[in-house]
């Protein structure tokens, strides 16, 4: 049953990782860790008004954590703040109440549905979209790049 959960799809997007690196003066950065497992992604954007215009991302994951990177990566440009944090809250939901999986640009996580039966993979699977709403977040609130004087 486990093996379902490493479909050949799963591993291509973890294999793929879009966007992978660091921005060199992001308008915001977030750092988020998975106790459990030690799963750990760093995302920086940078923004043009509410609009997430450049995105870079350094993820030390499972297969499932970079798979769901793989997912926010590639579909991540043009996001809003409101659009990034809906799509977390249903990708939660989705992994800890089997809600319905996200819909639009992101409903690729729709793949990582089996996810909810491993709940010591939720946390891992999360923290790209955990990462990037609270880089955004901060962004927002930004009026230079992070680490300018």
């Amino acid at each position: 049953m486990i093996d379902d959960l490493y479909s050949q799809k799963v591993l291509k997007l973890a294999a793929n990782m879009p966007r992978a690196g660091r921005l060199a003066a992001p308008h915001g950065t977030a750092e988020k860790v998975a106790k459990l497992c030690g799963s750990r992604v760093v995302v920086d954007v940078a923004l043009d008004g509410e609009r997430v215009v450049d995105f870079a991302q350094d993820v030390k994951a499972c297969a499932l954590g970079q798979a769901s990177a793989a997912v926010l990566g590639a579909n991540v440009i043009g996001a809003t703040l409101p659009e990034l944090e809906l799509a977390r809250d249903q990708f939660k939901a989705m992994l800890k109440a089997g809600g319905a999986p996200p819909d639009g640009r992101f409903s690729d996580l729709s793949m990582l549905a089996l996810v909810k039966d491993y709940p010591a993979r939720h946390a891992s699977t999360l923290l790209a979209f955990e990462a990037v709403t609270e880089a955004v977040r901060q962004a927002t609130t930004r009026t230079s790049p992070a680490g300018a004087a």
